[in-house]
């Protein structure tokens, strides 16, 4: 890569464009003092980046613009482009030749470009590091700044050498990595942070969830309670209901002889005597007995129900679940609408005594079981008494048959179908009162079919279900109340929002996970960091020191030319230091103290025929010849594309600056070299002048002269 030229516009005293051409390998810019050519040097540092505006004798970037004279108004922006012939691709652009410029305005707001396209700062210098070049540094030295690699720390001369061995590119990728481990790590707090805040909710969530499964496992259980249930229950009703079926021929029967009783009475009417009519009364008196009988057992099962009920929703605790209540109010509106006031009585009943509290249970309790002893009384009275008139009854249809001749077949016929009528008349009551509880029993089942639905959100399968088993009803009352106590325990149990908890838990789960995922994602990438930036800092140190051993054979060469003898070298110097931190409590010690290992750069020189061997006893001119050996022993070993040296041989005598004349001339071997000097004997090795002169406007000019000319100006 070659530096071809060199344009300033509107730069310091340079209020015209100026360009210079670097066409040879040694070019040198001379002047008188005040003339403006040091600006040169000082637009180097700016294009290439530099940000100290003091290194470029400046306060801020308004100071780098032309600020006008009474010829030349000022300018309202500076700027300045360099041009490299990037043929062989030192820089990692893809075009033969590359063009930098940077341009300052009064508000000091500066803009990069890059072959004409806006770039970053740090985009120009992470790509002139690949070619060693930076905008301060070893191949930029200015007129007072020769002594500065000596007067430097120990630190700041680590630097300096670690730029001129080329090793900023390796320092730019370290830094990159290192603030991406600082962000990672940044990161990582934040992620965990996140995670921190996510955990409590996730265990509230993970023990709702907890809570929902147990519910779904006692609602699998109740479905197979409910299955089992229902099914023996719809076989029980179903062979209930056929068995009723086959005793419904008793009516039939009953009907016929009521038709043939009227038929023989009638014939009859004519013929009755005194017994006949006290037989009929007697028979009278055993229907309503009978009829009596047959209303209070139908109200002694009622009581029956209501003691039931009240013993099944005792185990209840008094609770009523919203959809019985709602089951309750539908229930009354169909009996109240069918008029059927006995049992709209009963179930109003059997539903209060769930909402009633301990006392009032137990006294209704008594109350219902006193009822039913009374009922219990009356009917055993009723039965004796029936069976008392039954024995009348025998006794004069005995009498009654005794005293009448066979001539009378038609009374004995009716009597004989008035007593078949009552024995057929005892087992209709039966089979009504069977009717009632069994329809009871299957309203009681179609409730417990949708209530089932209502719990478990399906019906149960249990019509296809076969049960063979012939057990007491007890066992299936018994299942009920399993079935009741399961019921409670998943209304306890809540599954209201479910749906919505396992939905949220799904997603803080899934979250979760991915913030784990995150996590191990920026654990690995800082890992890779971490051994990243290990490997840079090991490739640092051996470039470092492999670099320093090759300064220091330079140094001692151009060291012993520029003294004629002597000896000079660098030592990589570790020294700790204690580094303040942040203050901690009481109980954990106070301050907290770091200890930082700061690496540097010292340099031992000797003199020949003295005994000085500190860079403190070096006269002036002795600190001047020393700079410059050390100098150009980093550009040899890592020589930069250009070196700038402006007036570094200003201190040098005759004999000296022949010395420096030839470094000059095996510098240029290796880098293209700008030197801005009055010597003459550093003149004298230039390929091209370049005269800068001031005009009378106030700005600098740039002149073509010859090198007598050029000797004569520096005169």
């Amino acid at each position: 890569m070659r530096l071809q030229s060199i344009e300033l516009s509107g730069f310091k005293s340079f209020a015209k464009k100026t360009a210079l051409q670097f066409d040879t390998a040694i070019t040198a810019i001379v002047g008188p003092n005040g003339s403006g050519k040091s600006n040169v040097a000082e637009s180097f540092r700016f294009v290439l980046g530099e940000q100290s505006m003091k290194s470029m004798r400046g306060k801020r970037g308004e100071d780098m613009i032309w600020n006008g004279s009474s010829a030349v108004p000022r300018a309202g922006r500076a700027s300045v482009k360099l041009i490299f012939d990037n043929s062989d691709r030192a820089l990692s652009l893809d075009f033969d030749q590359a063009s930098l410029e940077r341009t300052v305005h009064r508000d000091g707001v500066n803009d990069y470009a890059l072959n004409g396209s806006s770039v970053r700062l740090r985009d120009i210098q992470a790509l002139l590091s690949q070619a060693n070049i930076g905008a301060s540094g070893h191949h930029i030295i200015s007129q007072g700044e020769a002594d500065r690699v000596l007067s430097a720390s120990a630190r700041e001369r680590r630097e300096m050498i670690e730029d001129a061995l080329g090793l900023t590119g390796y320092l730019y990728k370290r830094e990159e990595a290192e603030r991406k481990l600082d962000k990672t790590a940044e990161n990582m707090r934040e992620v965990e942070a996140v995670r921190r805040e996510l955990g409590p909710h996730l265990k509230f969530l993970q023990s709702q969830v907890k809570k929902i499964e147990n519910a779904e496992r006692l609602r699998e259980e109740l479905a197979v309670s409910y299955t089992d249930y229902l099914s023996r229950e719809h076989w029980y009703l179903k062979s209930a209901r056929a068995e009723l079926q086959e005793e419904r021929g008793a009516e039939h029967q009953r009907k016929e002889l009521d038709t043939k009783i009227a038929h023989l009475r009638a014939g009859l009417e004519k013929k009755h005597d005194k017994g006949s009519d006290e037989l009929i009364a007697l028979e009278e008196r055993a229907r309503k007995s009978r009829s009596r009988r047959e209303s209070l057992v139908r109200e002694l099962g009622g009581v029956e129900g209501e003691l039931r009920a009240q013993a099944r929703m005792g185990s209840e605790e008094g609770t009523v679940p919203m959809r019985e209540a709602r089951s309750f109010g539908e229930k009354i509106v169909q009996l109240a609408e069918g008029a059927q006031w006995q049992e709209l009585l009963t179930f109003a009943r059997s539903f209060l005594q769930k909402l009633t509290s301990g006392g009032e249970v137990a006294r209704a309790k008594e109350e219902l079981e006193a009822k039913k002893r009374v009922l219990e009384s009356e009917i055993k009275t009723l039965e004796i008494e029936e069976a008392q008139v039954g024995q009348q009854l025998a006794a004069l249809r005995q009498k009654i048959e005794s005293d009448k001749d066979a001539s009378r077949d038609a009374e004995r016929e009716l009597f004989a179908a008035m007593a078949e009528r009552s024995s057929l008349e005892s087992a209709l009551a039966l089979l009504r009162s069977k009717e009632e509880s069994l329809m009871r029993e299957e309203e009681r089942f179609k409730e417990e079919v949708r209530e089932a639905g209502a719990l478990l959100q399906k019906i149960p399968e249990y019509e296809g279900q076969m049960v063979v088993e012939d057990e007491s009803r007890g066992a299936q009352e018994e299942r009920r109340r399993k079935l009741e106590r399961l019921k409670i325990r998943l209304e306890e149990a809540g599954l209201g929002n479910s749906g919505e908890i396992l939905k949220e838990h799904q997603e803080t789960v899934e979250r979760d996970a991915f913030l784990t995922r995150e996590l191990q994602d920026l654990e690995a990438s800082a890992q890779s960091l971490r051994v990243l930036i290990e490997d840079l800092t090991k490739t640092l140190e051996t470039r470092f020191v492999d670099g320093i051993g090759l300064i220091n054979k330079e140094f001692d060469e151009y060291f012993k030319l520029m003294f004629g003898g002597g000896s000079a070298s660098l030592q990589v110097t570790k020294e700790q230091k204690i580094k303040r931190g942040v203050e901690l409590g009481e109980d954990e010690g106070g301050e907290q103290e770091d200890v930082e290992v700061e690496e540097g750069v010292e340099i031992s020189v000797a003199l020949p025929h003295k005994r000085i061997k500190g860079l403190h006893m070096l006269s002036g001119g002795e600190r001047a010849l020393t700079s410059i050996a050390l100098i150009f022993a980093m550009s040899q070993v890592n020589p930069p594309p250009f070196l700038i040296l402006d007036e570094t041989d200003a201190a040098l005598d005759e004999a000296n600056s022949r010395r420096y004349g030839d470094m000059i001339e095996n510098l240029a071997k290796k880098s293209q070299l700008i030197l801005i000097t009055h010597n003459r004997e550093t003149m004298s090795r230039a390929g091209v002048l370049y005269g800068v002169t001031m005009g009378s406007d106030g700005t600098s000019k740039l002149l073509s002269v010859k090198f007598e000319e050029a000797l004569a100006v520096a005169k």
